[in-house]
């Protein structure tokens, strides 16, 4: 018994020791391996998730174990995410822009998180190249303005609602015409005789140089407006990106009920007259008894022309849009109707816009967007004169009979002005216009091949028409001549775009990578014709009804292609570390055979500091970045054919009434592209969460430029284009916003300024001024448009003579400085004055209390002299008694007797010395500031609105152009800053007889379904 219960108690025993000895087995191992402790807790499982803020999606968002970065994932375009950890992990969430979250697993095989915005302009989705990424994340120089900042300004056309809203872009007009679009440039002049207009890239699509194009979208359809400004940023268009590129993005649908929204502005146009102002005949004829002796019965009439000429007009602009969707499907359909009356007779736009795009995700791999766009305009042109004899015509002569029918200045014997015409009659039958209707259509594919792998196809096609009409009738001066003149002209133009894009995207841990290909084409027909007939049948502007069609019609066809291949790596490390490189080969039939190819690279780099832990702690610092890039950009805007030998065949080679060919163009098969290297550095630095700064400094420098080079006439060719010549463009920019109050009541101010300075650097060989003789000659050392001319030395107080500096030099070489009252004998010379401004920029201020809101926005220019050309004719001394005189701006006097110090010459009958040539008696200072617009807004309770079924409205009161501050003598201080790429007569800085800006006061309402 005692034995039989020794081995019973031996068995426990060792089976305890044996138990004990594994137990402590299983301890050692899960020491080392916690999983293993209790695999239903601490096994890894897959979690799927999406990741959005209140306004979506967020993509490109990271997703990191906690207790192992190496394990990470980030989110796709949709913002969903996989990502396979521990079930007991802590996931740690990052996005620029947003507060990082840590998220324990808890089991959870789905997690859908919403993030906290701690930036909203860092967060915001920024369209660049051929993706998008959040602004925080940009290694480049871009400006970003939104659907919202647009807002305010009354304009069809978006490049002048952008005037002043983004440092570094000029926008400027010489006309307050509203059919005439405004001039853009970016970061200065790149180019001399190519085109300087930025590229225009609307919804991922390249559209043209800005300018080149007709209507192509309405402002009210625009989401946001993405300039790009440095190599990095223009990158995959770097080779037509020299001047700039601006990504127009168009409004899509939100998956939810649908939405309709109406909204409606109308308001009043006036023209404004500045610091200027005409003379009356009371006063005209006491200036003009200073010289002369005007008939006393020139009293009898006192016309006012200037009024006669301009008018008050009315803006219109109405427009209505459906959105809405599922999360598969969205759309956003929207009509458009806009008008304004310019502020001169005769002269009006109206466009009829209609846009519908619609995106469909056809599969969980297939994407389909299919945008469709139509724009019809009708432009009516001021004609007959109109402004001109506003401006010259005298008001001595009348400009209605007593019948009140217009006068006829033909059989009118006293009228004594010297152009002899009155547009009042003359518009009653002439008539100019131009129709055009624009079409366009994106089909545009995104195929997820396999995971992180997606192939994207966006093809454009548009089709462009226009057809214009300006008749004389034969009833007035104009066409008198030719017992009724027409002309007819009608364009055509047609462009097909296929652009194929393969990019891979993913995370491997804290690292982000994504690579893309592309391959694009692009292929555009264009072509006019030009007709002419004369002796019509008053009434009748048809050219069936011409008897004499003019022998020689004139008309063309043109082509050209661009086809381009590309890459680009972009790479981040942790949120922190960003870097991005870029390479394109591009290939131009504009290009002579043997250089049509171009190759272009771009190079970036950013480092988010404010992510490092040393600057963690530092809580007045809310965001650090710093940027550098270094890369290349092209010009291709120098015509269709520059580098081919071409004849021409007209009527000057034709021989017997048979055609003949003449050598016209001399052929360069080693033309090609126009390159543009620049280098940026910049930082942007936000305090406080309230304070946000961005600072960049460039250099841009332009070579191989395209010229037009004079040949000697025993050559046989009056010119070849040759890349020769070089051009420097250097300048700062900032941009500071501040939130004063972010309370119940809200004030927050922007204010962006930029600095340029231009310099030529070289010309074609031999040769240091493009234009020697010209008021800007372009010469090597010299900004492109530095003054050159006379320089005005005043009045001699002796005579009353003018004056102008003559240089003499003497036997030593050494120069000196007399004065002479005979123009011929007057030196040019350099006056030290440009016209491009010193400085640009514009800043406002935003106010809001509840349902109230306030916003005053100013644009400035600064530095600049503006040649006020038009005071040849209308502040002449005597020369042109036949003309109107201008008033003299508060501060300028008329010589009148021995020891006057005036600031004007005597007057004298038939002129004093010429005094009104060419100088710089003309050159005035042309900066100002303008408030371009104010805006109060009240939006109405919801409480109000629920019961008529309305969602939201809000109402508005706003004024356009209402004050500017200048001491400019002339209408308006604003003139073109840019070439004309379509007109080389346009000289930048010059002002002639200038359209009048318009005041507005406009009305509106916004109402949301």
């Amino acid at each position: 018994m005692k034995i039989k219960s020794l081995l019973i108690f031996g068995a426990v025993g060792l089976l305890w020791l044996n138990e004990s000895k594994a137990f402590a087995d299983v301890n050692h191992y899960t020491t080392l391996n916690p999983r293993a402790m209790a695999p239903n807790h601490f096994a890894d499982i897959t979690i799927k998730g999406k990741i959005t803020d209140k306004s979506g999606p967020v993509p490109g968002a990271t997703i990191t174990l906690k207790s192992n970065p190496a394990i990470g994932t980030s989110t796709d375009g949709a913002g969903n995410f996989a990502i396979t950890v521990p079930a007991d992990g802590i996931l740690i969430i990052k996005s620029v822009g947003y507060k990082t979250q840590e998220i324990p697993v808890q089991g959870k095989t789905t997690i859908n998180i919403s993030l906290e915005e701690e930036n909203n302009n860092l967060s915001d989705v920024v369209v660049v190249g051929y993706s998008s990424k959040k602004q925080g994340e940009l290694s480049s120089s871009v400006s970003i303005i939104s659907a919202e900042k647009l807002k305010g300004v009354a304009s069809n056309d978006v490049i002048s609602m952008i005037q002043g809203k983004a440092p570094g872009v000029v926008v400027s007009s010489g006309s307050g015409d509203p059919t005439s679009a405004p001039k853009m440039t970016i970061r200065g002049i790149g180019s001399i005789n190519g085109g300087t207009a930025p590229l225009l890239v609307v919804d991922g699509n390249i559209l043209g140089a800005y300018g080149t194009e007709g209507a192509t979208y309405s402002p009210n359809d625009v989401e946001s407006i993405t300039i790009l400004k440095d190599a990095a940023a223009t990158g995959l268009y770097g080779s037509r990106a020299g001047s700039g590129v601006i990504i127009v993005t168009t409004k899509t649908g939100k998956a939810g009920e649908a939405k309709i929204e109406f909204s409606s502005t109308v308001g009043f146009n006036s023209p404004s007259t500045g610091n200027f102002k005409l003379m009356n005949s009371q006063q005209l004829y006491d200036y003009q008894k200073t010289f002369s002796n005007p008939d006393p019965s020139v009293l009898k009439n006192d016309t006012n022309w200037w009024d006669l000429a301009t008018r008050n007009g009315m803006t219109q602009n109405y427009t209505v849009s459906a959105s809405g969707g599922t999360e598969k499907t969205r759309y956003y359909v929207a009509g458009n109707f806009y008008r304004e009356q310019g502020t001169v007779v005769n002269n009006d736009k109206n466009a009829y816009n209609l846009r519908a795009n619609l995106n469909s995700q056809l599969t969980k791999k297939l994407k389909l967007s299919l945008l469709l766009n139509g724009v019809f305009t009708r432009n009516n042109y001021a004609n007959s004169n109109s402004l001109g004899d506003g401006y010259l015509n005298l008001p001595f002569d009348p400009a209605y009979n007593a019948d009140g029918t217009p006068v006829d200045p033909r059989i009118t014997p006293t009228w004594k002005g010297r152009d002899v015409e009155n547009f009042l009659h003359s518009t009653q039958y002439n008539l100019s216009y131009q129709r055009s209707l624009n079409l366009s259509a994106d089909v545009n594919l995104d195929y997820n091949i396999v995971k992180n792998l997606t192939f994207s196809s966006y093809n454009r096609t548009t089709f462009y028409n226009t057809f214009a009409v300006d008749y004389y009738d034969k009833r007035t001066k104009e066409g008198g001549a030719t017992n009724g003149s027409l002309y007819n002209s009608t364009t055509y133009k047609n462009r097909l775009l296929s652009s194929n894009r393969l990019k891979y995207e993913n995370s491997f841990g804290e690292n982000h990578l994504t690579v893309l290909a592309v391959g694009e084409a692009e292929k555009s027909y264009y072509d006019d014709a030009y007709s002419n007939g004369k002796n019509l049948p008053a009434g009748r502007p048809v050219m069936s009804t011409a008897t004499d069609i003019i022998s020689n019609p004139s008309g063309g066809t043109n082509e050209y292609n661009f086809s381009k291949y590309l890459s680009q790596v972009d790479y981040n490390y942790a949120g922190k570390y960003f870097a991005i490189a870029s390479f394109v080969h591009e290939n131009s039939s504009r290009f002579g055979l043997n250089k049509s190819g171009g190759d272009f690279y771009q190079l970036g780099a950013s480092w988010i500091l404010s992510n490092e832990t040393f600057l963690k702690d530092v809580k007045t610092i809310s965001f650090l970045k710093l940027r550098a890039s270094y890369g290349t950009t092209g010009n291709a805007e120098i015509g269709d054919y520059p580098s081919l030998g071409l004849y021409a065949i007209d009527a000057s080679a034709s021989y017997g009434g048979l055609p003949g060919a003449r050598p016209d163009q001399k052929g360069n098969p080693d033309l090609t592209w126009e390159k543009q290297k620049t280098a940026n550095i910049g930082f942007d630095i936000g305090f406080w969460n309230r304070i946000d700064l961005t600072v960049d400094l460039y250099d841009k420098r332009s070579n191989a430029l395209l010229f037009k080079v004079p040949l000697p006439s025993t050559d046989g060719y009056g010119y070849i284009f040759q890349n020769v010549g070089a051009l420097k463009n250097r300048g700062l920019e900032f941009n500071l916003t501040t939130k004063n109050f972010t309370g119940e009541f809200k004030w927050e101010t922007n204010l962006n300024m930029a600095f340029n300075r231009n310099t030529i650097l070289g010309l074609t060989e031999g040769k240091d001024a493009i234009t020697p003789g010209g008021s800007q000659p372009k010469a090597v050392g010299h900004d492109i448009y530095d003054y050159k001319m006379p320089i005005w030395a005043g009045v001699d107080p002796n005579n009353g003579d003018p004056l102008w500096e003559k240089v003499i030099t003497d036997a030593d070489g050494v120069n000196h400085i007399a004065v002479t009252n005979t123009y011929s004998q007057a030196t040019r010379q350099y006056t030290g004055t440009s016209a491009s401004p010193k400085f640009t920029g514009g800043f406002t201020n935003t106010f809001s209390y509840k349902g109230v809101s306030l916003s005053a926005f100013f644009n400035f220019v600064y530095g600049n002299e503006v040649y006020n050309n038009s005071r040849a004719y209308f502040d002449n001394d005597g020369l042109y008694e036949s003309y109107n005189a201008m008033v003299l701006k508060s501060g300028w006097s008329r010589w009148e007797k021995v020891g006057d110090i005036a600031t004007h010459p005597k007057p004298v009958l038939g002129g004093n010395h010429d005094s009104n040539q060419q100088s710089s008696r003309y050159l005035e200072d042309g900066s100002y500031i303008r408030l371009r617009n104010i805006t109060l807004g009240y939006q109405i309770p919801a409480s109000w609105l629920s019961k008529i079924k309305i969602s939201s409205a809000r109402i508005f009161v706003s004024g356009d152009n209402l004050w500017t501050g200048t001491k400019f003598s002339g209408i308006d201080p604003e003139v073109v800053l840019a070439p004309d790429d379509n007109d080389p007569n346009v000289i930048p800085g010059s002002s002639s007889f200038r359209y009048p800006i318009s005041k507005k006061i406009l009305f509106g309402v916004n109402i949301s379904l």
